[in-house]
């Protein structure tokens, strides 16, 4: 086999199926030597251990078949026209025995390759790390900014205070099973492990052999979950993460920042600074999920809780054995009195409440020591130790393992990270309803907004509880309370926001207020309205405007608000250009109304993976908000395959760490102009015919959803069992789209290649102004404003991933006749749309400036193909026929495909 792969914009041919050909029969090839080669040689060292795997495991016909299927389809790419129709007889004729094993075949070879290329990233920061005069990224954006001008003080005050939260979502995109996860990272190790110039002839082939092993293992594990995880399942992987990688990966980060600070600004990283901090959704997302209720979110803060107490005593323990020392600061000996090793005696009491806490329970007998329930508990003794040492001239074993244990806890606390509550707004609205209704009150569903507003301010400002004591039996209403009493027991910083889905209204947050104020939460979570569907978007300004309008909550917040914007469901219901645009001037909005009141906005971004759901190369994401919308604080969810994507390797989590805080810091101190007049009105003009055009299509045409459910495999996704989360908000909802959930929604259409809810819409927008004689207009717009060339680029780049003959085929197994011709105009409007967005961005091809990225893909692409002409022939087969082993194999193919795209939802 050979695949190309996109190692930061670098593509590759390499062979993976037996020995090298000659130097001359290397299609072109450049000769060994360059650091690119080494992904060339890892991917075929990856592939020749799996065709063996193949061989020994299931014998000849197998790798034949495999190969067979990948020389049709690498001449049917080239344009063979009868190989590309013998490829696909050949597919329709396998039968259920020999479907699932060619698909996982290659679905697995896609997968080693991806683990080739992550490892090559981590290959090419090193190399260049080790170039001279480097300096390294975060040093380079620091550098930056003072040679723009900014003074020290101040790039070290923005750094000092900067804020940036990765929030990590249970949201149901990651395809692949952990444990395949886990394997994955043991190979990227040896391939690093390989790297290394002094390897012994004996080391080499011992890792050699370890590859074999996880590999077979692969072969030989089920890929396919065969129970859907439970919400404690998905917090569980989460905190793999953290332990596998997060943990030792962040003060990696933290001790480059800090030399680098030092060195621009000459005075280091305050101590308890914490640039990057982590939350979670995992065990707290309760919208539209049955699954997680007030016990599991218990269940998940205590083990988290747990598994952080075991971390912290992990690094103590080996702190213990490190800080022997017998010189001590007369503060410290305050403290330990006459002990020979008074760092020792410090910290054995820490063991000795890290043990307490990791096995912490309701009570404790007297005389045992206390759990830690507040952070700054255990900072103190730390923080004790560290001046101690600095102050008798150890400041080189204070600033190493203590002080990156003191950095762990700034920014992990005592549970890893800070859970999330999020709840739908109509749930409380009805909550609230059973309250009223019961206190004879009228019903508060029946209200109008200002009622309610006037209702739950007056609430607000008494002193009495609003609940009754003999509650009303309303099981939304019990659950609802039991969630917020859970909230109530846990220590500080365990908790972040309680985030409001569908928040339409100021009363929408007035409510979840009171409803914390009546359970009497010692530490009331920040109430963070989410604006998702595009009217929201156009109202938020207003709607947070009318908020802070109520003297009782604008005192109440102390000055600062957090807003939620979604990328998925804006999309999902105008489009990606439309939603885009929404969303940009929802900031602005927001940004404007909170500044005139003097209040601070934190903005919390709801990005997905794809582009159809907010994803895409996160730089240019932040340096395009608005001017004045990320000023040091940037939340922002990351989701499902992305998670592995950014953070899988300790060294890919690094890099980043440095992208996520380098561009909130590009975007605090440089913010980009904002738009003129003449571009707003510009876009404003696209926004429309973009939104019209989308909806035309998905909502005005009657075949639309019928034919959206036989071309693609959206009834199928399901099967998968990848997220505890229903598909649909409303368990038991009619088949529209208005419940259908945004994952599965973008998932269905990139297994398809036509990538359908990233681009519709857009197209038409760009002609129509083009027609209309502002061509000349969008391409000045494409070089001069951050926020449009951005969004060009995106719809550039997942245009270039699509292929319409792929997409075609679907609809030649799948789909009635009647319904053909709606997706022949869908696919011609594919290719209207990439002519202009090629003519907006005055180019003549797609990725024209990119072209190992293109050729990248291209070469991907005989590898994808076999995977999506199974997929169509094994729908059309399992809709007709009830077939364990058939679903298997399209379920294996479903795997694949979202390996090949590097995308699921």
């Amino acid at each position: 086999m050979d695949v190309g792969h996109r190692s930061h914009g670098t593509a590759e041919v390499v062979r993976v199926n037996g020995p090298d050909p000659a130097p001359a029969a290397r299609e072109g090839r450049p000769e060994r030597g360059g650091i690119h080669d080494r992904l060339r040689d890892d991917v075929r060292l990856l592939g020749d251990l799996l065709g063996e795997i193949l061989r020994g495991q299931e014998g000849n016909a197998l790798f034949e078949l495999v190969e067979k299927v990948r020389a049709l389809a690498k001449r049917a790419r080239s344009g063979n026209a009868e190989d590309a129709e013998a490829l696909r007889a050949l597919l329709a004729s396998l039968d259920s025995a020999e479907a699932r094993p060619l698909a996982r075949a290659f679905a697995h070879f896609l997968a080693l390759a991806n683990i080739a290329e992550q490892h090559h990233r981590v290959r090419l920061r090193r190399e260049r790390r080790r170039s001279p005069g480097a300096r390294g990224a975060v040093a380079e954006a620091l550098a930056r900014s003072l040679q723009a001008g900014v003074s020290a003080e101040r790039l070290h005050a923005v750094v000092s205070t900067m804020e940036v939260e990765l929030v990590l979502t249970a949201h149901p995109t990651q395809a692949m099973r952990r444990t395949l996860l886990q394997k994955h990272r043991r190979i990227a190790a040896a391939l690093a492990s390989r790297d290394r110039a002094d390897l012994l002839p004996d080391e080499r082939e011992e890792l050699s052999q370890d590859l074999r092993r996880e590999i077979s293992a692969i072969w030989q594990t089920d890929e396919l979950r065969r129970q859907r995880p439970s919400p404690v399942d998905e917090a569980r992987a989460a905190l793999v993460l953290f332990d596998q990688v997060l943990w030792d990966a962040l003060p990696v980060y933290l001790r480059s920042l800090d030399r680098a600070l030092l060195d621009a600004t000459g005075k280091p990283l305050p101590l308890d600074a914490a640039p990057i901090r982590f939350g979670s959704w995992t065990g707290g997302d309760r919208d539209g999920n049955p699954s997680v209720t007030a016990a599991v979110t218990d269940e998940v803060l205590q083990l988290a809780r747990r598994r952080a107490a075991e971390l912290y005593r992990r690094e103590i323990e080996k702190l213990h054995d490190e800080l022997s020392m017998t010189r001590a600061s007369d503060e410290l000996r305050a403290r330990v009195g006459p002990a020979a090793e008074p760092y020792r005696a410090v910290l054995k009491e820490v063991l000795e409440r890290l043990a307490a806490t990791a096995g912490s329970s309701a009570s404790k007998k007297e005389g045992q020591p206390l759990p830690y329930t507040h952070p700054h508990e255990l900072w103190g003794p730390l923080a004790l130790c560290h001046r101690s040492l600095h102050a008798t001239g150890a400041r080189s074993v204070a600033d190493g393992r203590l002080l990156d244990v003191l950095r762990r806890l700034a920014a992990f606390g005592l549970t890893l990270f800070r859970l999330d509550v999020r709840q739908e707004a109509s749930v409380h609205a009805r909550a609230m309803d059973a309250v009223t209704r019961s206190l004879g009150l009228g019903s508060y569903l029946d209200w109008t907004e200002d009622e309610r507003i006037a209702f739950l301010a007056r609430e607000l400002e008494s002193p009495r509880s609003l609940l009754p004591r003999r509650m009303p039996e309303d099981p939304a209403l019990a659950e609802l309370l039991a969630t917020l009493a859970v909230c109530a027991r846990q220590p500080e910083g365990a908790l972040g926001a309680y985030v409001i889905s569908m928040a339409r209204a100021p009363s929408d947050v007035l409510l979840v207020q009171l409803l914390q104020r009546e359970v009497d939460l010692p530490r009331p979570l920040r109430v963070v309205p989410l604006f998702e569907t595009l009217a929201d978007l156009e109202r938020a300004g207003a709607i947070i405007g009318r908020l802070l309008e109520v003297p009782w909550y604008r005192n109440h917040i102390g000055g600062h608000q957090e807003v939620m914007i979604g990328y998925s469901d804006s999309t999902k219901d105008a489009g990606r250009l439309a939603a885009a645009w929404a969303l940009f001037r929802a900031q602005e909005e927001v940004v404007r109304v909170c500044h005139a009141r003097d209040v601070k906005v934190t903005l919390f971004h709801g990005r997905g993976g794809t582009i159809g759901r907010g994803g895409g190369p996160i730089y240019l994401a932040v340096l395009s908000q608005p001017p004045g919308s990320v000023d040091g604080r940037l939340r922002v969810t990351v989701q499902g395959e992305t998670i592995e994507a950014s953070f899988g390797l300790p060294d890919i989590a690094v890099e980043s760490f440095e992208l996520y805080a380098n561009a909130t810091l590009e975007a605090t101190l440089h913010p980009p102009p904002a738009p003129s007049a003449a571009e707003r009105a510009l876009m404003d003009r696209l926004a429309s015919l973009a939104a019209g055009a989308y909806r035309r299509v998905v909502a005005g045409d009657p075949g639309f959803l019928r034919y959206f459910r036989v071309a693609t495999p959206e009834q199928e996704l399901g099967h998968l069992n990848i997220g505890s989360r229903p598909a649909r908000r409303r368990p038991g909802a009619s088949a529209d789209l208005g419940s259908l959930r945004a994952i599965p929604w973008i998932f269905a259409w990139t297994q398809t290649r036509l990538h359908l809810p990233a681009w519709l819409g857009a197209g038409e927008a760009l002609t129509t102004l083009a027609e209309e004689g502002a061509g000349k207009q969008l391409q000045q717009m494409a070089r001069d404003w951050p926020f449009f060339r951005s969004l060009l680029d995106l719809f550039e780049m997942v245009l270039a991933k699509t292929d319409v003959d792929v997409a075609a085929y679907y609809d030649r197994v799948l789909v009635p006749d009647e319904l053909r011709p709606l997706g022949q105009d869908l696919r011609a409007s594919c290719r209207r749309t990439i002519a202009a967005v090629l003519q907006a961005k005055g180019e003549a091809m797609l990725l024209a400036g990119q072209a190992d990225l293109r050729r990248s893909i291209e070469l991907r692409n005989p590898y994808v193909d076999p995977l999506n002409l199974l997929q169509a022939e094994l729908l059309r087969r399992t809709r007709a026929t009830d077939d364990a082993q058939l679903t298997d194999a399209l379920l294996v193919t479903v795997n694949g495909i979202a390996a090949g795209m590097r995308n699921t939802g």
